[in-house]
């Protein structure tokens, strides 16, 4: 390619820079955010939690998008009369009420994550379709316009809320690893490994998730926010747009290190929990991870088998495993099983028919 005048610092003047960081740090983001649903749904499988918080009915009394999209994954891939599982049937009559936040409302928060990055998403495409030199020329009028297109506001501001919102995938998998390896929580063996004591299993990885979290929260704070002066008072508002972008890659990267921490665990989980199976996609998962990661049985060292799983994450993979078994699940149209619970509360027949002939306050009141 042979450059025209202007050409060249048209190609760098404006927001290329912050754009092409943030074009990969969402990119990333939402390959993470999708396969974060379902190392949540395989963790909540393991820890015997329950699906009903899942209910497509719940998921729209408050419509937001990410939140029914993430209860619909949920529904396809946990137990269901399309896809069974040993598991959830070994502990249906239990005495437990309710799950914990980090289980039971993953749609509302990852779901917000995923809204996020489509925003996001929208903004840079834009970017990446405008012109944001200057002065820009206008050949066909034949003017030269000094103006402002190429202030990195736009993508400055929206890769901080990029890191803000893609940081509680990390924040929400950091106490579902806590509630995996603790057996106060868990009932499954302390830190997931045998003879506890002479191993520690996967103590010290939860305290690489923890730090990687804790690092997350100072990169969170937003770069916009801050500017300087600079060139004579000329260019007195700048949007540190670079910074923000960096910023969101790292904590994408971060969070990719943390739910990889948390899908080794619940495949280590699963290994306390045999012959029992959980639902064929789950169970594909747990087949793409022991392709690389053979189950623990004492102590070793942990940063390689790590790294093979943020590689499948960085692939695609986990996300490739359950596909085409959430599209099945939910073609013609979705058959939503709900799973009985004897904790749940219902409203008898005669009750239900006193309802019906109350005053539509009343009714609703009751409800």
């Amino acid at each position: 390619m042979r450059l025209n005048a202007k050409e060249g610092i048209a190609l760098t003047n404006g927001t290329q820079l912050i754009t092409s960081l943030g074009a990969e740090a969402v990119e990333r983001a939402y390959y993470i955010a999708r396969q974060a649903d379902v190392v949540a749904a395989l963790t909540l499988e393991v820890l015997k939690g329950t699906s009903r918080a899942f209910d497509s009915d719940v998921q729209m009394i408050r419509p937001h998008k990410g939140q029914i999209a993430v209860a619909k994954r949920l529904r396809a891939l946990l137990h269901s009369e399309t896809h069974p599982s040993q598991i959830a049937e070994s502990h249906r009559f239990c005495n437990r009420v309710q799950d914990a936040y980090t289980l039971r409302c993953c749609p509302q928060v990852h779901g917000i994550v995923h809204d996020t990055i489509d925003f996001v998403q929208g903004v840079i495409t834009v970017e990446m379709n405008s012109g944001t030199d200057n002065p820009i020329v206008f050949a066909e009028r034949g003017e030269i316009i000094s103006a402002g297109n190429f202030h990195g506001e736009y993508p400055a501001k929206v890769l901080d809320y990029l890191a803000v919102a893609v940081h509680e995938l990390a924040s929400m998998s950091e106490r579902r690893i806590e509630r995996l390896v603790n057996p106060a929580l868990s009932e499954l063996p302390a830190f997931l490994v045998k003879d506890g004591g002479l191993n520690s299993g996967f103590m010290l990885a939860h305290c690489t998730a923890a730090a990687l979290v804790s690092e997350n929260k100072a990169l969170c704070h937003p770069a916009s926010v801050d500017s300087l002066s600079t060139s004579a008072g000329t260019e007195d508002h700048v949007s540190m747009g670079c910074f923000a972008a960096r910023k969101a890659i790292q904590v994408v990267e971060n969070v990719e290190r943390v739910i990889a921490i948390e899908l080794l665990a619940a495949c280590q989980a699963i290994e306390f929990l045999r012959p029992l199976k959980t639902t064929v996609p789950l169970e594909e998962v747990y087949n793409v991870v022991r392709s690389v990661v053979r189950p623990w049985d004492k102590d070793r060292y942990m940063a390689p088998d790590i790294e093979e799983v943020t590689n499948l994450l960085l692939e695609d993979k986990i996300w490739g495993a359950v596909q085409h078994h959430i599209t099945y699940y939910h073609a013609p149209e979705e058959m939503e099983t709900r799973v009985f619970s004897p904790t749940a509360v219902m409203i008898g027949d005669k009750q239900r028919e006193r309802a019906n002939s109350e005053s539509p306050s009343k009714k609703r009141r009751l409800e």
